[in-house]
């Protein structure tokens, strides 16, 4: 009987410590581990375009005309800092409907709750732990419809 509760409590615990997932943390597919370059390469792949307007020192802007979103990718020393989406919609109700969507969509693939610090009508914010960095789901409807999704990788 021991042994039979110790193999359990050890496959338990290699479930708990081993995790699902493959631990990298990831932006729709892609390594936030690339190179700041390879990351906006394989995005350029993938039909985006860096809008030379609207960018700075340590980010570009990337935007493509099939999704409703652009695209901040920040950057340190060709190390990606975070990515941020900023996304456009028609009305308060769409971009409250996006949020959801969102909300729902990451505590699915990270099987977690995430911690809600707002949860008004038209402001709300809703950060993932995803263990090697976080996600953060943020609607601020005031004077225009406004969502956006941060990913930040973990400090090492």
């Amino acid at each position: 009987m021991k042994k039979l509760f110790a193999a359990i409590a050890a496959v338990l615990l290699f479930g708990a410590c081993g995790g699902g997932g493959n631990g990298k943390f990831n932006y729709r597919g892609l390594s936030m581990e690339l190179p700041y370059h390879v990351f906006c390469d394989s995005l350029r792949a993938r039909g985006f375009v860096v809008d030379s307007a609207k960018g700075g020192d340590n980010f570009v802007v990337m935007t493509d005309s099939t999704v409703d979103y652009t695209v901040l990718v920040a950057y340190k020393d060709d190390k990606l800092t975070a990515v941020k989406e900023d996304h456009t919609a028609a009305s308060n109700d769409s971009t409250r409907q996006l949020w959801q969507q969102y909300r729902d969509q990451f505590e699915k693939e990270l099987g977690a709750w995430p911690d809600c610090p707002v949860l008004k009508d038209d402001y709300k914010i809703a950060r993932f732990d995803a263990r090697t960095g976080f996600i953060t789901v943020t609607l601020k409807n005031t004077y225009t419809p406004t969502m956006s999704i941060l990913y930040v990788p973990a400090a090492e």
